[in-house]
């Protein structure tokens, strides 16, 4: 009787499952830095929802507890959304006074940045916009005089001490405070939605230091961008939110389709693109992505816009900076060089992958990587001291896009519209013809080219630093920068040359014919495309976010242009590069595996290594299995009927293995070191009563782990390892256990047939 009820104690469905879904302190989940079991994860939530959906026929208590767990993912998209919101409208309004602040203050209100200081102002003229009595330079705050050499000075040096201090303060406190707040973020969270863990990556203090450092990089006037950060802070709400609901908190496979819908959402703010994001998450970032997660990620992107918009962070009621409105539509023979844009930008791409992954390189094996804050300080100051003499790179690189995508309108003040008018002209405001250039435009574009090769050498080694850095408004600013002086060449000789025969048809005098803003979003897609390999989703954020719905065309030629010459080069972009880089075990949907290996050719142990550890079903003590997870830092280990035949039984996790024998030796009662484990259907049999008391685990073993032959093609295991997000796999002969398959080992097989180092997956 009493054996009877001890048995009930320990192998009741119940409440062993109780134990398992309450771990022990030192024994999580799963280990950091491992991957967790995508068909486990899947199965564990199959069973909660069977349990829910039965329970909730038993009373009306139970049926609204199975409504609010329905429920509740709307709710954790909600609670997304109007985070990420909240958050990007702040660092928005943040960045653009920081900015400012570099270059002066406004003294009606020291918190104004200077778009706001002189919209309150009564003394603006049109023309003179940014000119207000309440906005004073520091050179004229300090000394009375705002023109001269000494006043130029003098704003020189304080435009450069203050780029240090934010950068400074930015570097030291990711240092301090939250390592993991550094870099874009995107290709770690990429890694972690394959099903890798990394503890602290989307934790609280993650979340508060990127959110504050990003302002502070971005003000420094560094060459990058908040986009990629973005997504990183948007994923840490998602993670925040988890963790208030069961069925997110202790399920790793349902956190990721959360996180997947909280990428969606960043991208949404970055660009104020809701449909763009959805698509950026599915195509770019998300390795799972099930019908009902397209659905909360349309959600949650839609609340996210909602609220951003709600802040208005660019008092012009949109949601990006960039709004464009062209009114003059594209022609055929443009293809030509939208297409040279694709191709630059497939060049650029290439070129930045490389350069930047040789440096990165060279800072991880060198005395570089030794000394981050350094580094930031070194890098911010010859940014400052190289941007501040061109109007181009001192200010904002979204002002510098914004003012690059801006078609010339009879109202515009910048360099770039400087054209020759002509006095007998009478036509309306939009539709102003193609003139010859000025002055104003010819010293810009030599201004711009300096700009173009600052910003392409510059950017290579500002990304990756210890401090928060997205790519995608670099990316974009240089192909910007390239597309509007390839518009401003194409429009000239569309004026001078009208009688052409490739203007001919198209382009008559006097007409508006070429749109050079138009040129600079088309290069500023190409080049994003080229340096991250995004395509649809990509033409998508660039209509949204400029508003060009019917130059879709232009965009697509480009990004497919630009995609097919830096495949040309190789096939990574640069979020896998860094991946690689930092031997992430991520198995990446689109390689193809080509090569005729065997299973047996990947399989562990090899010839030289000692046999795999095992657990036989009946023989094993409580200290053997104590030993064995001390000496080893396996994940699991196969069971097998005895050490002579090796037959195959099933799968045992070491996790459930550890909680189980801890928690027999507190509850049950005889389980001592000599106890004998067993993993066998009957009952075990007590022979004499001083006999320890035997431990049964029959209910943690997996009687189905995944098995394949030894004569099985890696092409087919390395197929099953991506679709099904295996974490092992086991070898067998006729149903004899050889050895087992884990996801590292797929990888570094991989590398091995690529001629790379196979050391470079450096986790499980």
């Amino acid at each position: 009787m009493w054996e009877a009820e001890i048995y009930d104690e320990m192998n009741g469905t119940g409440n062993l499952m109780d134990f398992l879904d309450e771990p022990f302190p030192d024994v999580s989940t799963y280990e950091d830095f491992h991957t967790i079991d995508w068909l486990r994860e899947k199965s564990r939530d199959t069973d909660r929802h069977r349990k829910i959906t039965t329970k909730s026929k038993e009373s009306y208590w139970e049926l609204i507890k199975s409504l609010l767990d329905a429920w509740s993912g709307w709710v954790v998209m909600l609670l997304i959304g109007m985070l990420t919101g909240t958050l990007a409208g702040v660092i928005d309004l943040a960045v653009d006074w920081m900015t400012d602040l570099k270059e002066g203050v406004c003294l009606s209100a020291f918190y104004y940045s200077h778009e706001q200081c002189c919209w309150t102002s009564n003394e603006t003229t049109f023309d003179d916009r940014d000119k207000c009595p309440q906005w004073q330079k520091w050179a004229e705050l300090m000394t009375g005089h705002s023109e001269g050499a000494g006043a130029y000075v003098l704003n020189y040096f304080l435009y450069v001490l203050w780029a240090l201090l934010f950068s400074f303060l930015a570097v030291s406190l990711v240092r301090v405070f939250a390592p993991y707040a550094c870099g874009s973020g995107i290709p770690e969270i990429k890694t972690i939605l394959s099903g890798f863990i990394i503890r602290g990556y989307l934790g609280k203090w993650t979340l508060l230091i990127k959110t504050v450092t990003l302002v502070l990089a971005v003000s420094s006037g560094l060459s990058l961008g908040k986009e990629g950060p973005l997504v990183h802070v948007a994923c840490c709400c998602g993670n925040l939110f988890c963790s208030l609901f069961s069925k997110y908190s202790k399920n790793e496979g349902k956190r990721r389709e959360v996180l997947s819908a909280a990428a969606a959402a960043g991208v949404s703010v970055a660009f104020g693109a809701p449909i763009g994001g959805v698509l950026f998450s599915l195509e770019e970032v998300s390795y799972y992505f099930p019908l009902k997660t397209l659905w909360r990620s349309f959600f949650a992107a839609l609340v996210a816009a909602f609220t951003l918009r709600a802040i208005n962070p660019f008092g012009n009621s949109r949601l990006v900076l960039f709004y464009v409105e062209y009114h003059t539509p594209w022609y055929m023979a443009e293809l030509v060089p939208f297409i040279l844009l694709g191709v630059f930008g497939g060049l650029w791409g290439t070129l930045f992958i490389r350069g930047n992954i040789a440096w990165c390189r060279r800072r991880k094996t060198t005395l570089l990587g030794k000394y981050p804050v350094l580094e930031v300080i070194v890098i911010t100051g010859i940014t400052a001291v190289l941007a501040f003499p061109n109007p181009y790179t001192r200010r904002s690189t979204s002002e510098l896009i914004s003012e690059l995508f801006n078609d010339c309108g009879a109202l515009e003040s910048s360099q770039l519209c400087d054209y020759v008018n002509n006095p007998n002209m009478s036509r309306p405001v939009d539709d102003i013809p193609d003139r010859p250039a000025g002055p104003g435009v010819y010293s810009a574009l030599w201004q711009l080219a300096l700009a173009l090769i600052f910003k392409i050498v510059i950017t290579i080694f500002t990304f990756g630093m210890k401090i928060p850095s997205g790519l995608f408004i670099p990316s974009m600013a240089v192909g910007a920068i390239a597309g509007r002086i390839v518009g401003i060449a194409v429009e000239q000789m569309a004026y001078h040359h009208h009688d052409w025969i490739i203007f001919k048809n198209w382009c008559r005098p006097g007409a508006d014919c070429v749109t050079p803003g138009l040129y600079a979003m088309v290069g500023a897609a190409a080049c994003l495309g080229g340096v991250t390999r995004m395509t649809v989703s990509l033409v998508v954020i660039m209509f949204e976010l400029t508003g060009g719905l019917e130059y879709i065309v232009p965009l697509m030629a480009a990004a497919v242009t630009s995609k097919w010459v830096a495949d040309a080069f190789g096939k990574e972009g640069i979020y896998e590069s860094h991946i690689q880089l930092n031997g992430y075990p991520y198995l990446d949907v689109r390689d193809e595996f080509t090569h005729r290996t065997l299973a047996t050719d990947v399989m562990r142990p090899r010839r030289s290594e000692p046999p795999l550890a095992v657990l036989t079903q009946d023989s094993t003590t409580v200290e053997d299995v104590e030993t064995l997870i001390k000496d080893t830092d396996y994940n699991g280990f196969p069971v097998v009927v005895s050490r002579e035949s090796e037959r195959l039984i099933g799968f045992v996790q070491r996790r459930e293995l550890t909680v189980a024998i801890k928690t027999a030796r507190q509850k049950q009662d005889g389980v001592v070191s000599s106890s004998v484990v067993y993993f066998t259907e009957d009952n075990p049999q007590v022979a004499e009563a001083c006999d320890p008391q035997p431990l049964k685990l029959r209910r943690i073993l997996n009687l189905s782990p995944f098995t394949v032959t030894d004569h099985t093609p890696m092409e087919t295991v390395v197929d099953i390892f991506r679709k099904l997000g295996l974490r092992q796999c086991l070898v067998t002969r006729s149903g004899r256990l050889l050895g087992i398959i884990t996801k590292k080992d797929v990888l570094r097989h991989m590398a091995q047939m690529m001629n790379q180092d196979p050391e470079s997956i450096m986790f499980n």
